[in-house]
């Protein structure tokens, strides 16, 4: 059987359509076998015409047949790259960023065309949707899921309300795990590689019966510090994970229903991961250390633990020819606490302790009509989910404010929780007007109910008894005490108009509207709110209210694209362009608080915004090539991939009030996370070797420069780079074994993925304001400004047995 490199088979069809296993014929006459071979070697489904099969659109489709911007990655395609987590993907998919948030393992931060969000604070929901077995993951904690025991992962483009369950705004990923087989199965996988990596899955699925199957998965993954942390002696950017997946499955005599229950657990006992200092210690006078992986930081509270679980049970019942009804109900918990050392230095100096409690429960149900010339589906979801944060921001500074020691650790707690309940209907149908012409429309009607308690204190002897600790609050008034309600609802289209002219070309344009529902910030400090009803003394509630308060976001997306093949499908092509007007975007923002004008910070505050309107434009194109065929006997090839994806995204209207002025900021911010230019190309071969079959590939990807937040920052931004990887795999005795070497990042570059900077700035430029050369600390005495990095170069080998 021929083997595909990783870029060869996930390159995308309309700027994200998965393409490859359409793009590699035989001759004319066997081109179906020969192509559903391709598609079960990238490891997802193939039509009878050996066509790649996605669930894009709730349904079993074809590629080419799909008007929306999808890329997907089958499983073998992933192992062959040595895919280790889902943000391996981000480097090969145009205008999307995916990567780990700051200071965890596990916190997923991800961006499609400029529509995101990054901080993980309950009360902020995901601007991307991520779904695991079609349910959605509410939190971005414990998000970032590790690549074991899956079919596919799929990536959609753009606005996908009438379809997915929630917050799809910029679009969905979807990890799929793979149903389990009709026959015994047993599968090892075992990873050794630099920085003492080492990992060991173990999979097992066995029939019972007729009737019943029950399939088991156990993973370990484990990996040194890329550096250490020189104060504490402990690694840091180190990997301790355990993690487990268990089903069972039922399928009648007749196969028309069929029910799948599953449950999987995650434990990550990694070390903190904290930043690199970008600038001297200004109380201390620490220098910059030279490895940026090395970190100084103190803070030790509480013990970092991050645990993650669930259960799911999908049911597919096939009421008639033409009807299907489906059933998705999910319950997921995840418990986070995080030591979060902001400066990294020993310093007692913006020292956070915090903790993230989530869990949710979630059901949902669609009805799939089939015919000739009209396919779709209608459907109701519901999510009622709770995110509990709560943290300490310890300065340390109490002997200015009153006199009490500096040992007594002065500083702020804080509690924010925030409970949602959310329900909406949908419909999306498909009518083919003629063999050529199709329309498409949806609808969705969404309500979401936003609870919110926030209470904030200042406290000395902390950390607060959350964290193990004896804070207690200073006498007088909290700072916040609030409890708030607000609804949200929205109706939200979606339409649609293909041409398919022949079999291998397909036209389309479409509209769609995404919808993100508002809240109030849980870090707000009721204390600054400012006086807008000209009545002296304290903030009324109404003005708090109105202060917390941020209202729902949306785009309004436009999309074009063109995608299909030549010569019998050995080159294939896909371009898309898009444009989307972005209004009241979600900002999220923190602020050092002197409210009391001694000069002195006592924390920090939550200040959310409502920016105003932004816009997003660009182009997408994908192709791939097979360049030589049995050149080194039957099944031999070379293939060249590529992919390019360029944005241009600003905002038009960002509002803020400065010095009592509203004042519009648009020309000095910018869309975080979203490179102007993002591309890669993919060089693979695939020959015959003694019993088995070897394949190589070498990627090199491109990202232009990123800013890492709405204001420009010279430290923290990260100028154009590119990344090399490379992979060889053999497999032998049909496909029972497997040996193979990878390299992540061979050209070992180093690259800021996300930081903090509490540094003072001119509010109108977002220019830093210097002293002496270095920037002017906005909160804490040693100056916050630290930097987070991609990993560095990996090598490691990857041996698998299946039986």
């Amino acid at each position: 059987m021929i083997r595909l490199p990783i870029r060869a088979s996930h390159i995308a069809i309309a700027g994200s359509v998965a393409i490859a296993g359409l793009a590699l014929p035989a001759a004319a006459q066997d081109l179906p076998d020969q192509a559903a071979a391709n598609a079960d070697a990238a490891g997802v489904a193939a039509d009878d015409d050996g066509a790649i099969v996605v669930t894009a659109r709730r349904r079993e489709e074809n590629l080419l047949d799909v008007p929306i911007a999808v890329t997907a990655y089958g499983a073998e395609a992933l192992e062959e790259s040595g895919s280790l987590d889902i943000t391996d993907i981000g480097d090969t998919t145009p205008n999307v960023t995916i990567e780990n948030s700051r200071a965890t393992n596990s916190t997923l931060s991800a961006f499609i065309r400029g529509v995101g969000q990054q901080d993980p604070v309950g009360g902020f929901e995901a601007g991307v949707g991520i779904y695991l077995d079609d349910v959605y993951l509410n939190r971005p904690q414990a998000s970032v899921l590790d690549i074991y025991d899956v079919e596919r992962i799929e990536v959609l483009r753009g606005p996908q309300g009438t379809l997915y369950g929630r917050n799809t705004i910029g679009g969905a990923i979807k990890y799929v795990t793979r149903r389990l087989p009709d026959d015994p199965e047993f599968k090892l996988r075992a990873t050794y590689g630099t920085y003492d990596q080492a990992e060991a899955v173990v999979s097992v699925a066995v029939p019972l019966g007729e009737m019943f199957k029950f399939g088991a998965s156990g993973a370990r993954l484990s990996r040194g510090g890329f550096g250490d942390n020189l104060n504490l002696g402990i690694e840091n950017y180190n990997k301790d994970v355990w993690a487990g997946r268990a089903s069972v499955e039922f399928e009648s005599p007749d196969d028309r229903l069929f029910v799948r229950i599953a449950g999987d657990y995650t434990k990550d006992n990694s070390n903190p991961r904290n930043g690199h200092r970008l600038l001297p210690g200004l109380l201390s006078g620490a220098p910059v250390l030279d490895n940026v992986y090395d970190t100084r930081a103190g803070l030790t509270v509480p013990a970092q633990d991050i645990e993650s679980y669930g259960l799911m049970m999908n049911v597919t019942a096939e009421l008639s020819d033409n009807f299907t009804l489906r059933s998705i109900s999910a319950w997921r918990e995840d418990k986070s606490f995080v030591p979060i050392d902001f400066d990294s230095l020993p310093t007692v100096d913006v020292d956070v302790p915090g903790i993230y409690f989530n869990d949710q429960t979630s059901q949902e149900f669609q009805l799939l009509y089939d015919s000739d010339r009209l396919k779709g589906l209608v459907g109701f979801y519901y999510l009622e989910a709770n995110a509990l944060t709560q943290f300490d921001v310890v300065l340390a500074t109490t002997g200015p404010l009153i006199g009490l020691p500096l040992a007594s650790n002065f500083g702020q707690f804080t509690s924010g929780d925030v409970n949602t309940e959310t329900w909406s209907a949908f419909g999306d149908f498909t009518f083919d007007i003629t063999d050529w012409l199709s329309l498409s429309g949806g609808l969705r009607y969404t309500k979401d109910q936003r609870r919110s308690i926030i209470l904030k204190a200042n406290r000395i002897n902390l950390p607060s008894p959350s964290f193990g600790g004896n804070g207690v609050n200073l006498p007088g008034p909290v700072i916040t005490d609030f409890r708030g309600d607000a609804s949200f609802e929205k109706w939200t289209p979606r339409v649609s108009v293909s041409l398919k002219p022949t079999e291998d070309l397909l036209v389309y344009a479409s509209y769609s509207q995404g919808f993100k529902g508002g809240g109030f910030d849980p870090r707000g400090s009721a204390n600054i709110t400012p006086n807008t009803d000209g009545v002296a003394g304290p903030p009324s509630y109404a003005e708090i209210y109105d202060f917390f308060l941020f209202e729902p976001e949306t785009v309004d997306s436009y999309e074009v694209g063109i995608k299909g093949s030549l010569f019998d499908r050995a080159f294939t092509y896909a371009l898309t362009g898009f444009y989307a007007d972005y209004t009241d975007v979600q900002i999220p923002g923190s602020v050092g608080v002197d409210a009391n004008g001694d000069g002195i910070f006592e924390g920090f505050a939550g200040v959310t915004t409502n920016a105003g309107k932004a816009r997003f434009k660009g182009i997408e194109a994908e192709v791939f090539a097979r360049l030589a065929r049995d050149f080194a006997g039957p099944g031999s090839q070379i293939t060249l991939a590529g992919t390019a994806g360029y944005i241009d995204a600003e905002y038009l209207e960002y509002v803020a009030i400065i010095g009592g002025v509203e004042t519009n900021l648009a020309p000095f911010r910018g869309i975080q996370n979203t490179p102007k230019f993002t591309a890669s190309a993919t060089l693979g071969a695939d020959v015959p070797v003694g019993a088995g079959d070897l394949s190589a590939n070498v990627t090199l990807s491109h990202r232009s420069r990123t800013q890492q937040f709405e204001i420009a920052n010279p430290y923290l931004d990260q100028p154009a780079y590119q990344l090399l990887d490379a992979g060889v795999t053999y497999r032998w005795a049909g496909d029972r074994f497997s040996l193979g070497v990878y390299g992540k990042n061979l050209t070992n570059e180093r690259y800021i993925t996300s930081g903090y900077p509490f540094i003072a700035t001119n509010a109108v430029t977002g220019v830093p304001v210097l002293n002496g050369g270095n920037p002017i600390p906005s909160l804490g005495r040693e100056g916050t400004l630290t930097a987070f990095y991609g990993n560095p170069r990996q090598v490691f080998v990857t041996g698998t047995v299946k039986f």
